[in-house]
């Protein structure tokens, strides 16, 4: 299955170019303020893109999914495309894709948590036979790595993934640190398309998982 990965739209989703696949991912921040016409302007695209599975998670920016209720988003979402907040698929053609939004506090951003045992409660629910793990923010000391000279990721979320091993971790919220890397047979993927200015200037990501 040829999976393609974006993160960090910023409601710029237009200006991606997007090759073709069987699995389109967007790890979060769809938005720049969290509106819900900028929402509704982002599903009706993502809709629209030519895939067998559409998935995606909100961000820092998503204020919209965080202020409204699971009933309320789940009647927005088109039928041919899946949320994902702190929850899995069923098996995807043998593959198994696990999604949250979370990200370690800073400002007073969406779905910010504390570091420590107060994040820690969401990567606990990360099942152990994911296959591809998407969060917005980081593991700690993978694609981190701000303009600041601050490593931002995610100190907990690194201790999980290690037990865990997904084949495939994809996130952004770093634009800056947008790339790939592997290490210990794990596939990191910042898959940011923005940079700091919010121009689109990096492309898609294109992996094969599965048979």
């Amino acid at each position: 299955m040829k999976v393609i990965a974006i993160s960090d739209t910023h409601g710029q989703h237009r200006q991606v170019q997007l090759p073709p696949g069987d699995m389109l991912i967007h790890a979060g921040d769809v938005s720049v303020r969290g509106t819900e016409s900028e929402v509704m302007d982002f599903l009706q695209w993502f809709d629209r893109q030519d895939f067998r599975y559409k998935i995606f998670i909100a961000g820092n920016h998503d204020f919209f999914f965080e202020q409204r209720s699971a009933t309320e988003i789940e009647a927005l979402i088109p039928d041919g495309v899946t949320y994902l907040n702190d929850s899995g698929l069923t098996t995807i053609e043998g593959i198994k894709v696990w999604g949250s939004p979370i990200t370690p506090r800073f400002g007073d951003w969406a779905f910010n948590r504390n570091r420590g045992a107060d994040i820690d409660q969401h990567w606990l629910k990360i099942p152990e036979d994911t296959d591809i793990l998407v969060t917005h923010g980081p593991p700690k000391g993978i694609l981190d790595y701000t303009i600041y000279g601050i490593k931002a990721g995610c100190e907990m979320l690194k201790i999980r993934i290690d037990e865990v091993q997904p084949k495939y971790c994809i996130f952004g919220h770093i634009h800056e640190a947008a790339g790939q890397v592997q290490k210990n047979n794990i596939h990191f993927i910042n898959a940011s398309v923005v940079n700091l200015q919010y121009f689109v200037v990096h492309l898609p990501t294109v992996f094969e998982i599965g048979g």
